[in-house]
């Protein structure tokens, strides 16, 4: 070490841009455990997790009606046209169906279908109750209630990011 580079206690900034390295690379590391991990837990129902989190917001009772299809996209934080393409393969598989919007005929609205309904609440329920046990071995109420609040603080910073970020592009 040179004699000029300070050591992490004497340099705050660069503990801290190490931690959040550290943080981000455990973030994306437990991203992509949780679709490889998860999407084999529920692959006897034939489900995705993808497919996963589409079935858990619209069964929330916030949902019963179904949801728009932008109402759906920015809950799941995706993309109109991701989402497109999975509801569509979704659709083919019997899970969901659109409807038409009863405060406004030329929307639609998507829902589970009865078959959906049958996966998501029967099926697919002890296959994700195991799977939460076991990625959530060790952790108890107290550490998932902290673990959750520090998430929902992240997630917030980043939709603040983000709103910034496309309001940059719309002054374009």
């Amino acid at each position: 070490m040179s004699k000029t580079a300070k050591t992490p206690r004497e340099n705050p900034n660069q503990l801290r841009n190490d931690l959040a390295n550290r943080l981000y690379f455990k973030l994306y590391q437990c991203a992509n455990m949780l679709h490889k991990t998860g999407t084999k837990a529920v692959e006897a129902q034939g489900l995705t997790t993808q497919q996963w989190a589409v079935m858990g917001a619209l069964s929330r009772p916030e949902s019963a009606q179904g949801m728009g299809m932008g109402d759906l996209a920015r809950y799941l934080l995706v993309s109109r046209q991701n989402l497109t393409g999975l509801l569509s393969r979704m659709e083919a598989a019997g899970y969901v169906h659109s409807v038409p919007d009863p405060a406004d005929k030329r929307s639609r609205l998507v829902q589970l279908t009865p078959a959906g309904q049958q996966v998501w609440q029967h099926d697919a329920a002890e296959s994700i109750g195991r799977y939460y046990e076991q990625a959530l071995e060790g952790f108890s109420s107290n550490d998932m209630v902290h673990t959750l609040h520090y998430l929902l603080k992240l997630l917030d910073n980043m939709k603040a990011i983000d709103a910034q970020q496309n309001a940059g592009k719309e002054e374009s």
